[in-house]
């Protein structure tokens, strides 16, 4: 795509974002550009055409990818359509953040030289690949066209298909053991210390009342 400031309403407009589900949003990927009127395929975008239309890496000439409004939904459209990496010369932050959340690749390659020759490929209709644990770009026939960088934390993340959640699982059994530690040191925070003592009732506070009965209240104070 030789588009500069792609935003996330071209992406997927703002009228497929009332779903909270990551599936099914594939199809409106791109929808302004990719369907004509009454939701006919327009032949003239790139993703319409073969090879395509089975396309795992998008690749993209124009800077700022994925500007405009935050919306998760812009890269589940892509993943879900199967885009897996979006190369281009740069990215919104938050959009550049939320495809690595949602297990995607964004390889931002400001070199011109370098980007061009990735172009070159993809109009071609050859097939190129992406070797993360080696940072490397390369043709159809294994050749390196450029190294790219990722932050090695992000990188770990996604060799080893790791999201927030299994991070966090990975210190179960930490995690496990100082919830135990803080149950017995200071069982008031949660209350499972008090459950081995058994239930025990208690009764409401009582009201203070008059001798007819009625609610006693404080006098005022001025």
């Amino acid at each position: 795509m030789e588009l500069a400031n792609i935003d996330t309403d071209a992406i997927i407009p703002k009228q497929f974002l009332k779903t909270i589900k990551r599936t099914g949003l594939g199809s409106a990927l791109f929808y302004a550009w990719r369907y004509l009127s009454a939701g006919v395929e327009n032949p003239e975008f790139v993703l319409n055409r073969a090879p395509y239309r089975d396309a795992k890496i998008l690749v993209v000439t124009g800077e700022n990818f994925g500007c405009g409004s935050s919306r998760e939904h812009a890269p589940w459209a892509l993943l879900d359509f199967g885009i897996k990496t979006v190369i281009a010369p740069s990215f919104a932050d938050i959009f550049f953040n939320n495809t690595f959340k949602n297990g995607m690749l964004p390889i931002a390659i400001s070199n011109p030289a370098d980007l061009a020759a990735i172009a070159a490929e993809a109009r071609a209709g050859r097939e190129i690949e992406i070797d993360l644990p080696a940072q490397e770009i390369k043709n159809e026939k294994g050749e390196k066209i450029c190294s790219f960088d990722v932050e090695e934390f992000r990188k770990h993340c996604l060799v080893e298909g790791l999201d927030d959640i299994g991070l966090t699982m990975q210190m179960d059994e930490r995690i496990s053991a100082f919830e135990k530690k803080m149950t017995e040191q200071t069982p008031w925070l949660d209350g499972r210390g008090y459950l081995k003592r058994g239930g025990k009732v208690t009764g409401a506070v009582k009201v203070p009342t008059t001798n007819r009965g009625e609610v006693l209240k404080e006098p005022l104070e001025w």
